[in-house]
């Protein structure tokens, strides 16, 4: 039976094309406009796994995230570093000159802002999503409107991509995180890398303390990120990466932690998926 995946956005986007490099081409897609209808459609069980983006080289975490996952106690089962390129695609038998407006997600704009300079009479239009402004161009036939989104919203949608990778900054990557309500049977040969959340007293020593933990049972942090805790003020969560070469020292380091810090969770356990 195939399954159904979440995504942040609509067919033909980046989480779209995560969706497809874990699972194939054969899959059941769930569009949702946001990533609290995301994670509400895996707590009703309308999709059975969800994809979602946690951080980005230029724009860095993306913070709700991290609460989104820790407060519905999802479980992450796997994750993709995506190379984010923006594309000018629209109607085909059209170019550059034919273009009056572009519409796209603000944040793709703001990103290829230095292209448009070259084209001042070109007016720049937010909208909600990459890729359902790509759909939205194909079904209602729109002339004189191009979209900036990833290829792969060209090809579903039947664009002409007339200009190729826009973006001003190049090396630019995103990483998403593959998350599900069950806890998830990952075999030990196919972990080296662990996802953590943890709290701490609120006195001199104790992050460190923690750290020294992890460097002595040979984990590599690639990850350190705090959030307030609400109800508590002045208080953090921690929520840490870590990658390791041999399991046993992973369940030593977890061992200890267990016993050192404060609401100590596993939020995943999981292939790294840097290259």
């Amino acid at each position: 039976m195939k399954k159904v995946i979440a995504i942040q956005g609509a067919e033909g986007s980046n989480h779209h094309k995560v969706a497809r490099d874990f699972y194939g081409t054969k899959i059941h897609l769930k569009e949702c406009m946001s990533f609290d209808v995301l994670v509400d459609s895996l707590l009703d069980h309308s999709a059975d796994l969800g994809v979602m983006a946690i951080e980005n080289t230029i724009a860095g975490s993306i913070i709700p995230n991290y609460a989104l996952i820790d407060s519905n106690n999802l479980h992450i089962i796997g994750e993709e570093y995506l190379n984010i390129h923006h594309h000018l695609m629209c109607l085909k038998g059209q170019n550059i000159e034919d273009i009056k407006e572009v519409w796209s997600h603000p944040m793709a704009l703001l990103q290829c802002k230095e292209f448009f300079k070259k084209y001042p009479k070109i007016k720049l239009v937010e909208d909600v999503d990459t890729a359902e402004v790509a759909k939205r161009i194909a079904k209602k036939n729109l002339v004189g409107i191009a979209a900036i989104a990833p290829k792969i919203a060209a090809e579903i949608f039947g664009l002409e991509v007339i200009e190729d990778e826009i973006q001003t900054i190049k090396d630019n990557a995103t990483r998403f995180v593959i998350v599900q309500t069950e806890v998830p049977n990952n075999g030990i040969d196919e972990i080296n890398k662990a996802s953590l959340k943890f709290q701490l007293n609120h006195k001199r020593g104790s992050l460190a303390a923690i750290l020294n933990v992890l460097s002595d049972c040979k984990m590599s942090l690639t990850k350190i990120q705090s959030l307030p805790v609400i109800e508590t003020p002045w208080k953090y969560s921690f929520f840490v990466d870590v990658t390791f070469d041999v399991y046993e020292d992973y369940k030593k380091a977890e061992a200890i932690l267990e016993i050192m810090a404060e609401e100590f969770k596993i939020l995943g356990t999981y292939k790294n998926g840097r290259k």
